[in-house]
């Protein structure tokens, strides 16, 4: 990330790093740059929109770290080594003992509701400012990206998510949150397809995102989640599986699961060899996968995270090449019309990939499974494989929902509200009761 870094100018840094509590905030330019200026220039919008993959996936305080974390241990994937650590303390947990409190929520709110602020900037002012259509293409398609997972992310762990950003702001249901993701997608792909992104404008924004193809990928993903099946269907098949697109990280800006957790006994690890899975969803001892996430060390504890937090410059997936075809997977089990056969063969081919052929390098090669199933034993298949290749990738909790895991097998169903939100928004809904 230095290369671009270097190219964000000072007053646009100074913009879109402003720290701020809750979505009613105004953000202001404190340092002395005029954000009108900055707005209305190339440089400055150029600027924001490169600014927030780094208020994506920094440090501790970043969504990235936050999601993987906040999902990880209420849904059994994690476990803490210190209960010093007071916020994931709260979250292993579970039930009341989360609260408005938690430091990892607060700040997966708080990030999501400045990029969303952030990507409107650009998204809002990038037409009327750039006359190149194709840079300004890249641009607003690059925030898209971002503000859709800011709102995919709040949508998957609240039952409601604020409509905008702005002072007491009003919410919508989490179901709208997904449909309102997709619109910002879909709005991203009519530019992009009317004016390709420049390579001047994608040699000033972060490498590693393949744009197109990340947009439908969220499409499919958020699609599916709010029970429009044709629609994942169509998405995922858009997607080009033999490419990635990746958060990327360097000696300056590291892996943040790697520098909180992975590189330390103080935090956190993974439960277990098997990824916290048992019973009939318990992996195949054979499974690649688990030596793939997992690696064994001589010091307890013995079991540690590999996978996308194995070194601190290992690059973290936007969406796995895997996800996309367990969406395909889903989608023909569940659409009006299942389609078991098409499910089982989408299914297969992730139960029998192997690692050389992915381009993340995650694979079961495993044996196909034969005969014919239900659609309600396809799901949990479908369920289980989940699990085990999209480990550590935020995304379990949504699916236990989905699935209709029992609420015994997770410590949390949606979480509460952070008191900085409903100390300032009057509009803050009443909090769940798990």
């Amino acid at each position: 990330m230095k290369k671009y870094i270097n190219k964000i100018p000072v007053v646009a840094m100074a913009l879109v790093l402003l720290t701020f509590a809750a979505c009613k905030k105004e953000y202001r330019n404190a340092s002395g740059a005029n954000a009108t200026d900055v707005l209305n220039s190339s440089k400055g919008l150029t600027g924001i929109a490169a600014s927030l993959q780094r208020v994506y996936t920094a440090g501790r305080s970043g969504m990235l770290y936050n999601s993987v974390t906040a999902n990880g241990f209420v849904t059994n994937e994690l476990v803490l080594l210190n209960s010093g650590n007071l916020p994931e303390a709260q979250l292993t947990a579970g039930g009341a003992t989360v609260d408005g409190t938690n430091t990892i929520l607060s700040g997966l709110w708080a990030n999501a509701n400045k990029i969303i602020y952030d990507a409107d900037n650009v998204i809002t002012n990038t037409p009327s400012v750039i006359s190149d259509k194709n840079y300004a293409a890249g641009l607003i398609a690059y925030a898209s990206i971002y503000k859709a997972l800011a709102i995919g992310n709040m949508a998957q762990y609240w039952e409601k998510i604020p409509s905008g950003t702005g002072k007491n702001v009003t919410f919508i249901t989490r179901v709208q949150g997904f449909e309102k993701a997709i619109e910002v997608i879909d709005n991203a792909l009519a530019v992009i397809q009317a004016n390709p992104p420049s390579a001047s404008a994608l040699s000033n924004l972060p490498a590693g995102i393949d744009i197109a193809n990340t947009l439908y990928a969220l499409k499919a993903r958020y699609a599916l989640f709010s029970g429009k099946y044709d629609v994942a269907l169509t998405s995922a098949n858009a997607v080009d599986i033999t490419k990635k697109s990746t958060f990327n990280f360097d000696v300056l800006t590291l892996n943040p699961i790697n520098d909180v957790a992975a590189s330390n006994v103080n935090v956190y690890q993974v439960v277990d060899a098997n990824l916290g899975l048992s019973g009939a969803f318990a992996p195949n001892p054979l499974d690649n996968r688990l030596t793939f996430y997992t690696v064994t060390a001589t010091t307890a504890p013995v079991v540690r995270i590999g996978g996308f937090g194995l070194t601190s410059t290992t690059a973290f997936p936007v969406y796995l090449t895997g996800e996309i075809t367990l969406i395909k997977a889903e989608a023909n089990a569940r659409k009006t019309t299942p389609d078991l056969a098409a499910a089982l063969t989408e299914l297969n081919k992730v139960i029998t990939k192997v690692p050389a052929t992915d381009p993340f390098g995650v694979g079961a090669n495993l044996s196909a499974l034969t005969g014919t199933y239900t659609q309600a034993q396809l799901l949990d298949e479908i369920y289980k494989q989940r699990c085990i290749e999209l480990y550590m990738s935020g995304l379990k909790l949504e699916d236990m929902r989905r699935f209709a895991r029992p609420t015994s097998e997770r410590k949390r169903n949606f979480f509460p509200y952070p008191f900085t939100e409903r100390d300032n928004n009057t509009n803050t809904p009443a909090d769940p009761l798990f």
